[in-house]
């Protein structure tokens, strides 16, 4: 009988130990994935500021792949056309491992969400039912990040877009004083995609090298909307719906925040610190401002041969001499006049002080993608769409 009670206390003993030792296996393991979950999370986390950067750049080509490696800058590896190969932008010395140092699939990638064919771009457009379609709205990135710890691996692909804005415009050129054309200046409120190659419309709607191609067939607003007159002097075109143009109207912006859809205080956040003079690169949110007061339309300043996009504001008068291209929203605060080549995709606002003269090549086509497209590429702020585990 003792003999037995040992047996059955041994066996019990070996049982227990072999429970713990599982456990502490299992336990192990947890941990283990836990971490690669975590690591495959700070893949994410670097992939979209590089996008944010535009290190991962926003061509619109479906078969855009960037993938960022685990090596130092000099030493990524050759990838294909239409791939861009990146180095990690983690601090020397232990890299977390969410990517590889070379090609394979645990390199961490980013790609447009394209259909089967990668053809077609998938956009996200709130206002559209479905939203997620491949008309109109913000390209959706899709970011694929694989944590590694010990064996153990996890894969996350997470869909993320740009903030998106809905900006309330009301028509390609919009101002609060009178608007005097001459020469050949066409503005036109047919509304355009982003990819209107440049100078497009500048000999009229119907003119060589038309913008009609262009146009996305919904969304159309009027040519020139202003509180005054607007006089069509020249050979000037003015082009729109419902009505090509609209003078002596009311309900000019308070501020560009109205015509951006965003409350003041957001927007005091997004123009950041102002320029007192014109920078050197217009490619971005640039605020031009000569003395930090706020819509005193105090400063001066004239822009030539140069390209730009995204929100060009200038608090003051601001005189274009081209040849001058932008894309997006440009506002002034003061007066605006133009004796150049200029081309404007997006809109222009001018709230002015005594009008607006617009002479020469003077261009204006609307396009509410080139405005929505590139404030938020240059806001920098980024939305969830979608998050699994593959």
């Amino acid at each position: 009988m003792a003999l037995l009670v040992l047996l059955v206390i041994s066996a019990v003993c070996a049982a227990l130990m072999l429970s713990v030792q599982v456990e502490t296996k299992i336990s192990g393991r947890d941990e283990r994935r836990s971490q690669a979950l975590s690591l495959a999370e700070a893949g994410v986390a670097e992939a979209i500021p590089r996008i944010r950067s535009g290190e991962v750049p926003d061509t619109l080509n479906p078969r855009m792949a960037a993938q960022i490696f685990l090596v130092r800058p000099g030493n990524v590896p050759v990838l294909g056309g239409d791939s861009i190969a990146l180095a990690t932008a983690q601090p020397a010395g232990s890299w977390l491992t969410y990517s590889t140092p070379g090609r394979g699939g645990q390199a961490l990638t980013v790609t447009y969400r394209t259909d089967a064919a990668r053809t077609a771009i998938y956009r996200y457009d709130q206002a559209k039912n479905p939203p997620i379609q491949t008309a109109t709205g913000q390209p959706i990135y899709v970011v694929t990040s694989t944590g590694r710890k010990g064996t153990d691996t996890r894969t996350v692909i997470t869909e993320v877009i740009q903030k998106p804005f809905n900006p309330e415009i009301k028509a390609a050129l919009v101002a609060d004083v009178d608007i005097r054309f001459s020469g050949n200046t066409v503005v036109c409120g047919y509304n355009h995609r982003i990819d209107t190659p440049l100078w497009y419309g500048e000999f009229g709607r119907d003119g060589l090298n038309s913008c009609v191609p262009y146009e996305t067939g919904e969304g159309d607003l009027l040519g020139a909307w202003s509180s005054g007159s607007i006089d069509p002097g020249g050979a000037s075109e003015q082009a729109g719906q419902p009505v090509p143009s609209l003078s002596n109207q009311t309900g000019f912006y308070t501020g560009p925040w109205d015509a951006l859809g965003i409350p003041q205080a957001d927007f005091s956040s997004l123009a950041g610190a102002p320029y007192t003079a014109v920078p050197a690169n217009l490619k971005g949110i640039v605020t031009i401002d000569n003395d930090g007061v706020g819509q005193n339309q105090s400063g001066a300043w004239g822009i030539q041969a140069t390209s730009g996009e995204g929100l060009l504001y200038v608090d003051g008068d601001l005189n274009l001499t081209g040849p001058f291209t932008y894309k997006g929203l440009v506002y002034v605060e003061g007066n605006l006049s133009s004796t150049g080549h200029i081309w404007v995709l997006g809109s222009v606002i001018v709230r002015g002080k005594s009008g607006v003269k617009l002479a020469g090549g003077a261009n204006v086509l609307y396009s509410s993608e080139a405005i929505r497209l590139a404030v938020a590429t240059y806001a920098g702020q980024f939305v969830t769409l979608s998050w699994r585990e593959k």
